[in-house]
């Protein structure tokens, strides 16, 4: 017989709780259905139901083998779906969540690089704080940042990012004390208020002390793009992902506090409801995704050049720089 109809004859039986139901779905006898699982259990060697005339069981060895038959005939599903995808065209409604002010900065860029690629595509952007309930919403695809709450969404990593306590030159310079730890503790703050995960000030020292910055709090809000502009008035600390803030750092228009402490780091994933039957529309706007912020982010790069700006310049002023 035939191992994969075998397979998914017993996948069937057992999540239809009969054989009587297997057999409707293909089209068999009972008897016959009954012999596709048998001619599984004799190729391994195990027992994988225990049958009575009202009820299946499954035996240890079988709960995990029906796991695994249940993956491979989900993979094969989706071979045939994307063999018949290819001769169809990529178009239709394309609804997309991200986060509010990650979606501002670096999410309009990317999507207008899907559009010009396939222009038959209408995309729909939410930028939402709040995580969205895909299904009821009728969203294809999410960006979320930290923590997944979810386990029944099939997640694709696309990019890390790092949380980072920042103030602009003018408020150190207003401040007029260095910004060490326990200085940082009597300094204002600037907080995100709508925190899904990491929303704490956690800094661990190098000596891998944990230490929470909880000085006044000066302004609450839950947008990052508001904080981020008082920030670079001088109006206090912040605390939030590098990609907010890696422009503003690039520019010398706010600096890192504290770089020898470390910060939370958080992955970026893009999440959808279901690996099966997945159109060709999601599928090439998720590895979209994955090439936009694959090697090396946007913020990243900022970042990076930030970085070497600062040692070229500590270069040149070192003594006996040309």
């Amino acid at each position: 017989m035939d191992r994969l109809t075998s397979m998914a004859v017993f996948v069937a039986a057992v999540e239809g709780g009969s054989l009587v139901g297997a057999a409707r779905r293909f089209g068999l006898s009972p008897s016959m259905a009954g012999k596709h699982v048998s001619a599984l259990e004799d190729h391994l060697q195990v027992r994988l139901l225990q049958r009575s005339t009202r009820l299946l069981t499954l035996t240890d060895i079988g709960r995990s083998y029906y796991q695994r038959c249940k993956d491979i005939i989900e993979a094969v599903e989706q071979a045939d779906s994307e063999a018949q995808n290819t001769q169809q065209r990529v178009q239709g409604r394309l609804c997309v969540a991200a986060p509010a002010t990650f979606g501002a900065l670096y999410l309009g860029n990317v999507v207008a690089g899907y559009m010009d690629n396939y222009p038959e595509v209408r995309v729909e952007t939410v930028l939402s704080d709040h995580y969205a309930d895909l299904l009821a919403e009728s969203i294809d695809v999410a960006i979320r940042i930290g923590t997944l709450q979810d386990s029944d969404l099939i997640a694709q990593r696309l990019a890390d990012c790092q949380m980072l306590l920042c103030a602009a030159p003018s408020f150190l310079q207003k401040f007029a004390v260095p910004p060490t730890l326990d200085n940082l503790r009597q300094a204002p703050r600037l907080a995100f208020n709508n925190a899904v995960s990491a929303g704490d000030w956690t800094l661990v020292d190098p000596q891998g002390n944990s230490h929470i910055i909880d000085g006044p709090l000066r302004l609450a809000a839950n947008d990052m793009q508001i904080l981020l502009a008082a920030a670079l008035e001088g109006a206090g600390i912040v605390y939030g992902p590098d990609f907010v803030f890696a422009r503003a750092i690039a520019e010398g228009k706010l600096q890192v506090l504290l770089t020898d402490h470390q910060t939370t780091r958080l992955a970026i994933y893009a999440v959808y409801p279901s690996r099966r039957h997945i159109s060709l529309k999601l599928r090439s706007f998720v590895e979209h995704l994955k090439q936009s912020f694959g090697d090396t982010a946007p913020w990243d790069r900022a970042l990076m050049k930030a970085r070497q700006d600062v040692t070229t310049a500590r270069d040149l002023s070192a003594p006996g720089a040309v």
